[in-house]
């Protein structure tokens, strides 16, 4: 928007709005995938994350990385490697009984909502973002979230019948530098015994 607070020309382009709950991605991994804390190697590679989803649609892909800053502390590192890939970090604060993450992107996805365009794709598997999903589906936008698709919240998933896509960060992403130890259904057509002996 321009100093007027009206829709200036680079509004009108049409992009991706890739909206990270870091959060939410980095516990899920450590507790549920990996069931200890991850090693470097096993961490996204947020590159990989932002290239993909510049690919998804075709569009340049704007990322915004959501962080809780509650504790005072910023793993200034991190946030240094994110701003060199063209994220924008968003440390947000506030009273511990707050999800401030959570708030954050609500609140993003509502705003992103109210832009004459833009997709969205929402790195999480947290079924608090399900109401401002289906108002963006609704409104024709196009819509993925991204994560293990194991954990996706059944909420999200049932959004699939209203047009939400589903990434997989390991599989359809290609995320990681290593494999990670997690079951993978096998369609049959593609069952390899030999692979299990």
């Amino acid at each position: 928007m321009d100093a007027c607070g009206q829709p200036s020309p680079e509004d009108k382009t049409e992009k991706t709005y890739l909206v990270i709950d870091g959060e939410n991605i980095d516990t899920t991994l450590g507790l549920s995938v990996l069931e200890r804390r991850p090693n470097s190697e096993e961490r996204p590679r947020w590159d990989r994350v932002i290239q993909a989803a510049s690919n998804l649609w075709g569009q340049p892909a704007s990322g915004l990385f959501f962080l809780n800053g509650s504790s005072g502390f910023l793993p200034m590192g991190f946030v240094q490697a994110l701003t060199a890939m063209n994220y924008r970090a968003i440390p947000l604060s506030g009273p511990e009984e707050i999800k401030v993450v959570d708030v954050g992107i609500q609140r993003t996805l509502e705003a992103i909502g109210q832009l004459e365009s833009g997709s969205v794709i929402l790195a999480s598997h947290d079924g608090d973002f399900v109401p401002q999903l289906e108002e963006l589906l609704h409104s024709g936008r196009r819509v993925a979230v991204m994560g293990f698709k194991e954990f996706i919240s059944s909420h999200l998933q049932d959004l699939q019948e209203e047009g939400l896509e589903i990434l997989d960060l390991e599989y359809d992403v290609e995320a990681f530098q290593v494999h990670l130890p997690r079951l993978k259904i096998i369609d049959v057509d593609d069952f390899d015994p030999f692979d299990f002996l």
